[in-house]
């Protein structure tokens, strides 16, 4: 059946009313039409707002003096007592019985308090020294420099040790790596199952270290750079500028400055940095074969973080102006012993005096020659730092010159020896040698030497007998001199090995007599390995000796 007009009608009102409704709840309506509603309520229950007045609440038997209203004070505020939960006790007993752990930030556990408290904690720690051991170049342990620890409270209020101290990598910086890796797996130059994870190789975390302290590095293995070590430099620059972008840095040219020898070695090195270009670190490769044109315009498009070029290019787009490096941080140069010719060392020179400040330098020294060995003592000027992954006599005793002389009788022998101290030749390799030791035989009679050593003007000389070689630090020596070949052929490899491990400039004067022939084959083998040449009155003791 139908329904009539008016059943019609009425729905329809219905629905009208249902939606008036709905318009005058304060939900719906206006904020100024909300705030009318909702004091009508709270006058309707009886409560007002102080800032209102007087409350119209009437007083009941329950509370004739209607104090169950009355005005709070509004000028104070109650502070909230905060409840800790089983949870934050529990973790609180847990901290409490904790023990500090070797190697933990600051050297003890940190506790939950005030941005001002940390503050003091770190005013008050200034001055004690890092967890962190560091050993000598006699294996035993060292305290490290604790003047280098940069604490910074973080935005949660803690405290962190910057890259300069802390005591591992960033996860940023091994996030790199495994980009890297993943990348050279995937085009199969890098097997993952069978080869150690690029983030535990030694060489890198050694490399790492120097670098966190601001030490420029020479690797003196003797062959230009792998891949492993390609990727190490190559994360470490990017972890580096993004914690500099962290404090608000902002760069106007390139960060990393890779020299090479060769066309192909810059394509290698650029093809290793590519995976980080996800991370926002551009690398462009500048070499012979591509037209000047083609690099000057891809060099205006794109900003690199990382230029790899060859010394002779990179100078001919400086002449042209074509790009800035003015603000290289890093500079790395690959292959020297290639690289210590006439034209390529005078590029080299030039490159490095348009870059201003003193970046990070890392050198790959593939040749023991002279000439590669001068041309990294013109690079390194001040204080460095040896890596290398190979143990040899030739790697580990790189950029000390060798000099053995020999005399004809024991009065000249110490005349040499005490000339030795103010050699023109030898003040020209180092012009001002910080440490000098002498090491003589123990019953040897050396107040003549000991006179003579105070007469010249040395910074420091120092005087050691035969037997205390293995207990003296011979890394801080720049100069050893052995007055009187008494030692063995391991002992005076050790000493090669084991002085002047912070300078490129290292001298080690050695004086013969005839009765040391036995010495001499050994001596002239040292030589030929560490690429120097023998002394001519050498070899002729060799041939009288009939031992050569």
């Amino acid at each position: 059946m139908a329904k009539g007009d008016d059943a019609v009608r009425r729905k329809k009102n219905k629905a009208q009313r249902k939606k008036l409704n709905r318009q005058n709840d304060s939900s719906t309506v206006s904020a100024r039409v909300a705030s009318i509603i909702a004091a009508k309520k709270r006058r309707k229950a009886g409560k007002r707002r102080n800032c209102q007045g007087m409350c119209f609440s009437l007083p009941t038997p329950d509370d004739p003096f209607n104090d169950r209203l009355e005005k709070k004070d509004i000028g104070r505020k109650e502070s909230k007592k905060i409840v800790s939960s089983k949870l934050d006790k529990k973790i609180t007993g847990q901290r409490k019985e904790a023990v500090p752990r070797k190697g933990s930030v600051l050297g003890h556990n940190m506790e939950l308090d005030s941005l001002e408290n940390i503050n003091v904690k770190v005013m008050s720690l200034k001055d004690e020294k890092k967890s962190v051991t560091l050993t000598d170049n006699m294996g035993k342990p060292k305290p490290a420099n604790s003047g280098r620890t940069k604490i910074q409270p973080d935005v949660h209020g803690h405290q962190e040790q910057a890259c300069e101290s802390s005591g591992c990598p960033s996860k940023y910086l091994i996030l790199c790596l495994k980009g890297i890796e993943e990348a050279l797996c995937h085009d199969g130059a890098y097997n993952c199952e069978e080869e150690k994870p690029l983030f535990v190789n030694t060489w890198g975390v050694e490399f790492w270290k120097c670098y966190s302290v601001g030490k420029d590095i020479v690797e003196t293995s003797g062959s230009s750079s792998d891949v492993a070590q390609i990727a190490w430099i190559a994360s470490t620059a990017a972890d580096a500028i993004a914690r500099r972008e962290k404090e608000g840095l902002l760069f106007s040219g390139p960060f990393l400055l890779f020299l090479v020898p060769s066309k192909e070695k810059a394509l290698q090195v650029r093809s290793l940095c590519k995976p980080l270009k996800a991370h926002g670190i551009h690398t462009v490769s500048l070499h012979p074969g591509a037209s000047l044109d083609h690099q000057i315009s891809g060099l205006q498009s794109c900003e690199p973080e990382f230029l790899v070029s060859t010394p002779e290019r990179l100078l001919e787009l400086l002449s042209l102006k074509a790009i800035d490096i003015s603000g290289v941080s890093m500079l790395v140069v690959d292959g020297m012993g290639s690289l210590s010719g006439g034209a390529s060392l005078d590029a080299i020179k030039s490159i490095r005096q348009a870059i201003s400040g003193k970046p990070h330098t890392v050198v790959f020294n593939d040749s023991f020659s002279n000439a590669s060995v001068h041309a990294v003592q013109n690079l390194l000027t001040g204080s460095v730092q040896r890596l290398s992954v190979n143990d040899s006599v030739a790697s580990q005793g790189a950029c000390i010159m060798q000099s053995i002389r020999v005399c004809s009788s024991k009065g000249e022998q110490t005349m040499k020896c005490i000339l030795a101290l103010g050699n023109e030749h030898c003040n020209q390799i180092i012009p001002q040698p910080s440490k000098a030791l002498y090491i003589v035989a123990k019953d040897k009679n050396v107040h003549k030497l000991i006179s003579a050593v105070k007469f010249k003007t040395r910074p420091v000389v120092s005087i050691v007998d035969t037997d205390h070689i293995s207990s003296t630090d011979l890394g801080e020596y720049d100069v050893v001199t052995i007055p009187d070949f008494v030692l063995s052929i391991d002992d005076y490899v050790q000493i090669l090995t084991r002085m002047a491990q912070h300078t490129v400039n290292g001298v080690l004067h050695t004086f013969l007599i005839k009765d040391d022939e036995e010495h001499v084959g050994p001596l002239i083998k040292i030589l030929e390995q560490c690429g120097q040449a023998v002394p001519e009155a050498l070899r002729k003791l060799c041939e009288a000796s009939h031992l050569c």
